[in-house]
């Protein structure tokens, strides 16, 4: 017979076998529950990148088709963008999917194949040859756009489908981990309390995963538009109750890499990921403890800040810009990164797509226009307004042809006083409203096609009047200002050379006067269009230098006659040593570069003086001559040389 202390014992070791067998069984549910937890994360990500990417190949096809139907409408200016966003999608994409890396590959090297095409398109549409680029659009951009959708609503779809299958293996393993846990209860209570919190640990990070960004550890961009969507919701709750806004309103940062692409492209997608992990980091470390920091996506995070004063928001984001003046040392490689961040603030009755969008509004005007930060602002719909009307009028002004004409500010030898040439200002007379500044309307038409047709008049006039002084035996060389989206056209070298042609002016008595910001905007396409345009016989020119992100190599590489310093320097420099250095320093980098180098803004004597004295070969600015008429050009011609004081 059994004594009770040996039963006892009995009982003792059978519960340990059983407190120790549902402890392994708890440990194996655990770690099967993590592996599933993690493909599913893995799968979502996976689906989301495809689901952005098939939503942007959308886009893209829809401002393709809408493009054809209104060559000048906003779609055909949108397109370049939104094909790049595509692109960074389907860039993305390959990087999360690391299933089937040959798929994704195909699909991001099928869609950048279509870029030559697509420049094609649009060239025909900016030429009005709508048969040609509605064929090209039928026959080539639409086959192989519908394959690349294809093939991302396929993966998609499998995604999805493992997915699925991974759900159902998670809850048939919770079901599993329930029956073994309701049959151990008969045996310990213990056992199915451990259970109990095993299972609600694992619900809490189901549900943590999900709301974090896999590849830094940040809150998605999910966590972000909830965590951000409550507080709307506070802000609107005590509106209600109070009637006023409450303190601590929501505003939400918008932060891009600027330069990000380049590293995916030079060091590579792994060198990228670990980056941005960095970025992260350096992110968090930047901010106060109470605000919320996400990646979006791609290269893109967000900050939700609480404030009583929205003006916070800009302080934040200089500690931000200043945080990314330090370089990221990454395996040895050193990689600098600047960042563009756009601030909004919640309006009343606004949600969070509404604050998102206005602030990756404001990053985007931060990044165009190199400024590190931009607020918001809702006065920009009157601005947009305005800017439509004024972009109206200035296309029935390029239609009339008479009301935009050039006036001619010399530039003049320092040396001697001889009127070595001079630079075509374009200026427009209204009918109703009169001068209207160049200040005004050259940035309305540059971020439009419009620019192509103003520049073509503006060669065309000071062509025809270079040849007109020729025919009266002066040789005064003409400098036209040419902008950006000018400058990066495929077409446009071509059309100087017609022009040329038409008007029998030599190359040589054309000059193109371009910034440095629009060479570093596209280094590569700039410098290709450069040279085929120093091949014409035109002069090249820098303008504005000293104002913009140049670097000596591409200096160097650059097809170049003249460097313009900016009036910015030369203004004070008769009475500011350092700026008497600087510009000394930039006109001996010009001769040694063999250049002419020319000062701007010369606005009285001693100033001439002090550039005669460091050697400045050209000078313009009111000190010497105001722009002025043809007319009043060709009686200066007709009277001996003035000396430089």
């Amino acid at each position: 017979m059994v004594s009770a202390r040996g039963a006892s014992r009995w009982l003792a070791g059978v519960l340990a076998v059983v407190l120790a067998g549902m402890s392994g069984y708890a440990v194996f549910g655990s770690w099967r529950q993590a592996v599933i937890v993690s493909e599913l994360a893995q799968d979502s990500a996976n689906t989301d990148a495809y689901q952005e990417t098939a939503y942007l190949v959308t886009w893209e096809m829809a401002l393709l088709q809408a493009a054809l139907q209104e060559p000048d409408g906003e779609e055909r200016q949108r397109l370049l963008g939104v094909h790049r966003q595509t692109q960074v999608a389907m860039e993305n994409m390959a990087t999360v999917d690391v299933e089937d890396p040959e798929l994704t590959a195909s699909i991001v090297n099928t869609h950048l194949a279509l870029k030559p095409q697509l420049n094609a398109y649009l060239a025909e549409l900016d030429r009005r040859d709508l048969e040609a680029a509605g064929a090209r659009l039928e026959e080539t951009i639409e086959p192989a756009t519908s394959a690349i959708m294809a093939k991302v609503l396929a993966e998609q779809k499998h995604h999805l489908s493992d997915h699925a299958v991974k759900q159902a293996d998670g809850e048939m393993e919770s079901q599993r981990q329930l029956w073994g846990n309701g049959l151990a209860f008969l045996v310990s209570l213990l056992v199915l309390v451990l259970f109990t919190r095993s299972s609600r640990s694992h619900r809490r990070q189901v549900e943590r995963m999900a709301a974090t960004d896999t590849l830094t550890g940040l809150p998605n961009r999910t966590a972000f538009a909830a965590r951000t969507g409550v507080a709307l919701a506070e802000d609107a709750s005590h509106r209600r109750r109070s009637g006023r806004p409450r303190p601590g309103r929501a505003t939400v940062l918008v932060v891009n890499l600027d330069g990000f692409r380049d590293v995916n492209d030079q060091l590579g997608h792994r060198i990228g990921d670990v980056l941005l992990t960095h970025v992260g980091k350096r992110l968090q470390d930047s901010v106060r403890e109470q605000d919320f920091v996400a990646r979006l996506g791609g290269d893109e995070f967000a900050i939700l800040l609480r404030d009583a004063d929205p003006a916070i928001g800009e302080t934040i984001a200089t500690r931000l810009t200043d945080a990314f003046d330090e370089p990221f040392v990454i395996d040895d490689i050193t990689v600098d990164l600047e960042v563009s961040v756009g601030a909004a603030t919640a309006g009343p009755g606004e949600d969070v797509p509404t604050v998102l969008r206005h602030a990756d509004t404001a990053m985007t005007i931060a990044k165009e226009q190199r400024l590190g930060f931009r607020r918001f602002a809702a006065k920009r719909t009157e601005d947009t307004n305005a800017r439509l009307s004024l972009l109206g009028d200035l296309r029935r002004a390029l239609d009339a042809g008479d009301e935009i004409f050039l006036h001619y500010q010399p530039k003049i030898a320092i040396g001697d006083g001889a009127l070595a040439g001079v630079e075509a200002l374009a200026r427009w007379t209204h009918p109703t409203k009169g001068a209207i500044s160049p200040g005004e309307f050259i940035p309305v038409l540059e971020a439009t096609t419009l620019i192509h047709r103003f520049t073509h008049q503006v060669l065309t006039q000071a062509l025809s009047q270079a040849r007109a002084w020729l025919s009266m035996g002066h040789r005064v060389p003409v400098a036209v200002n040419i902008s950006t989206r000018s400058l990066l056209d495929p077409g446009f070298p071509a059309r100087v050379a017609a022009l040329l042609r038409q008007t029998g002016v030599p190359g040589d008595q054309l000059g193109i006067e371009v910034t440095e910001y629009s060479i570093m905007s596209d280094p590569n396409t700039a410098i290709e269009a450069l040279h085929r345009l120093r091949t014409l016989g035109v002069k090249i020119s820098v303008d504005d230098y000293g104002t913009g992100y140049s670097s000596m190599t591409y200096l160097r590489l650059l097809p170049l006659d003249e460097l313009k310093i900016d009036r910015s320097f030369v203004q004070d420099m008769s009475t500011d040593h350092g700026n008497r250095a600087l510009v000394a320093s930039t006109v001996e980098l010009g001769h040694n570069l063999g250049l002419t180098v020319v000062a701007e803004g010369i606005e009285d004597a001693p100033t001439l003086a002090a550039l005669s004295e460091i050697g400045c070969d050209l000078a313009q600015g009111y000190h010497l001559a105001k722009p002025m008429p043809a007319d009043a050009v060709t009686e200066r011609l007709l009277r001996p040389a003035v000396t430089a004081a």
